[in-house]
């Protein structure tokens, strides 16, 4: 598959500078930014006018890559079979993210590994982002760059060209509970089932 090198260098200086920058996955197409920047963060709510209430999750490249997290919470091995892919963990963190990302009391965030060979090649760049679809709050989600552009324009300082295959959210497993308990139903079915 041809990778768009420059988009995406400009999406990696972008993401550095704090901007935000258009992300195409297979559930949706995301808009996303630096987690560990407030004022990023407080920009990717504004535009979407999103409310404080509705945290955002992270998207990371790997299942490796949780351990440089800081996660409480045990994560079953069985989630790494379905990464990357449509599901997202909410796990318990040690630290807090800025406000916006997951929630407190208990510190917990959502992550997922997106099943999109160019957003995984710009997260093994940038590390870890903090992505929440590319709409307007209430609104339907954009599944491409196309209609991302159309919803946001110059407010999203780089989109990377890619289309959603299931034009729908991840399903959402909480794993702080035993078993792991669904909180959105997505594409991908939960618990797994074993052969």
């Amino acid at each position: 598959m041809f990778l768009q090198l420059d988009n995406l260098d400009e999406a990696v200086t972008k993401i550095e500078q704090n901007k935000i920058v258009g992300i195409p996955t297979e559930t949706v197409y995301g808009i996303g930014v630096n987690p560990s920047s407030q004022s990023a963060v407080d920009n990717l709510f504004k535009i979407k006018e999103r409310n404080d209430d509705k945290p955002i999750s992270l998207l990371v490249h790997s299942f490796t890559e949780l351990r440089k997290l800081n996660i409480k919470t045990e994560i079953p091995e069985v989630v790494e079979l379905y990464w990357p892919g449509p599901l997202t963990v909410v796990v318990e963190v040690y630290e807090a993210f800025p406000p916006g990302i997951g929630t407190t009391n208990p510190d917990s965030v959502g992550i997922r590994v997106p099943e999109n060979e160019l957003a995984l090649e710009l997260l093994k760049k940038t590390g870890p982002l903090a992505v929440t679809s590319a709409n307007i709050s209430g609104n339907n989600d954009a599944n491409n760059h196309i209609e991302a552009e159309k919803i946001f324009g110059n407010s999203v300082s780089a989109y990377l060209e890619g289309y959603a295959i299931h034009g729908d959210g991840s399903t959402v497993v909480d794993l702080r509970v035993d078993g792991g308990k669904i909180l959105r139903q997505g594409p991908l079915k939960w618990p797994p089932s074993y052969c």
